[in-house]
């Protein structure tokens, strides 16, 4: 991810929250932006688009690296989507195994602030397929 593309996304919600910029190192960039996000959540706001398709983005890739394959589709409309988790692959047209969310959603399973079964029971996530449970890969570390 491009640091000055999150910093500029970071401060950008930290302006819309009332808070200063971001002074710190830039290895942290990815934590703040996603804890900047989350805030506006939490405050009841919609966070700035920027920083919430980065923060998704951000927290999907790191689930990729972490479980890395082709066999389940994870989409968090409108911010982006990967494929992740080892098994067989599907080549063309809808994937057998989709899971969707949204924002909200999909940064509070990263970080283990909504369990899987959770989310599940309050219907915030549509998932089809039989490989399509990603409670094993959640929360993120």
């Amino acid at each position: 991810m491009d640091p000055e593309k999150l910093k500029a996304a970071l401060d950008g919600q930290l302006v819309a929250l009332d808070e200063p910029s971001y002074d710190g190192p830039a290895s942290a960039l990815p934590d703040a932006l996603v804890a900047a996000v989350l805030a506006a959540y939490d405050r009841g706001l919609r966070p700035e688009r920027d920083a919430a398709r980065q923060a998704v983005r951000y927290l999907l890739d790191k689930l990729a690296a972490a479980a890395p394959g082709r066999t389940v589709e994870i989409r968090v409309p409108p911010y982006a989507a990967v494929q992740a988790i080892a098994g067989p692959r599907h080549t063309r047209g809808t994937p057998p195994n989709v899971v969707e969310t949204d924002g909200r959603t999909w940064i509070e399973l990263a970080l283990g602030r909504l369990t899987w079964e959770d989310a599940m029971a309050k219907g915030a996530i549509s998932a089809s397929g039989s490989r399509a449970d990603l409670s094993e890969h959640l929360p993120l570390r």
